[in-house]
């Protein structure tokens, strides 16, 4: 509990699972770390709660009476695109896993999955969150020029979390952002899936690294003319990518 300590204001975390145990499991161990829980077990009343609530972070799962959690996922993200959304699932399928971070989720865990790793990635999903806050609180006041990066057509507002490409505001998630803007502020060199894992998310990643390719496919699909050639990120295969010179 000693981070959540320090903290003035507990965090809500909204959990949202129709199997009664794993909601009971996830609401002791939440509570037991200091945060405060809401529950839904179904798409439409998640979809309303967190909404009217506007939870820290939300605990999804993806097979769920009424609206499925990739449905509700969609629509929460639409409207709160930058609170964190962990994607909870007994389906082990890839399409499942690309499907919901191309939704707008910010990470995936496979039932059964262990309590502690999930606490884990809890928390370094609300520290990125609190550090990109602080960092925008901090930057309020000063000449949003002098915190922009170039790259050709593309530029990005480091001030207001923004991305422009000729001019035109191109509307990335947070985690897309965080994604492009980690690469451009070292252009030209190479950096590795495991290391933007690390870097972005905010932990050692265990286990599907895809979670990265899915982010830098969708980050291309908006600001590359071409995604089949792309000139602004660059794929080193076997490696990672870069931001072209």
């Amino acid at each position: 509990m000693g981070e959540l300590e320090n903290n003035n204001e507990k965090k809500t975390i909204l959990i949202v699972d129709d199997e009664k145990p794993i909601v009971e499991i996830l609401i002791y161990n939440l509570q037991k770390e200091g945060y405060n829980t809401l529950e839904a077990n179904d798409g439409v009343t998640a979809v309303d709660i967190a909404l009217e609530k506007k939870p820290d972070l939300i605990l999804l799962d993806i097979m769920l009476p009424r609206m499925d959690g990739l449905t509700v996922c969609k629509k929460i993200r639409h409207t709160l695109p930058n609170v964190p959304i962990l994607m909870l699932s007994a389906k082990d399928e890839e399409i499942d896993k690309i499907l919901g971070l191309e939704l707008g989720a910010d990470d995936y865990v496979t039932k059964p999955f262990s309590v502690r790793e999930l606490m884990a990635r809890i928390k370094a999903n609300l520290r990125k969150v609190e550090a990109n806050n602080l960092v925008a609180d901090s930057k309020n006041e000063k000449d949003s020029v002098e915190n922009e990066i170039r790259i050709g057509d593309v530029i990005l507002n480091l001030d207001k979390f923004e991305v422009r490409v000729d001019g035109k505001v191109i509307d990335l998630t947070l985690r897309e952002f965080e994604v492009l803007k980690y690469l451009a502020t070292q252009p030209g060199q190479v950096v590795t899936r495991e290391i933007l894992l690390e870097k972005v998310w905010g932990y050692e990643y265990y286990g599907d690294i895809r979670t990265v390719d899915v982010t830098v496919r969708r980050i291309r699909e908006k600001i590359e003319k071409d995604t089949s050639n792309p000139k602004i990120i660059i794929t080193k295969r076997g490696v990672g990518y870069y931001i072209a010179t």
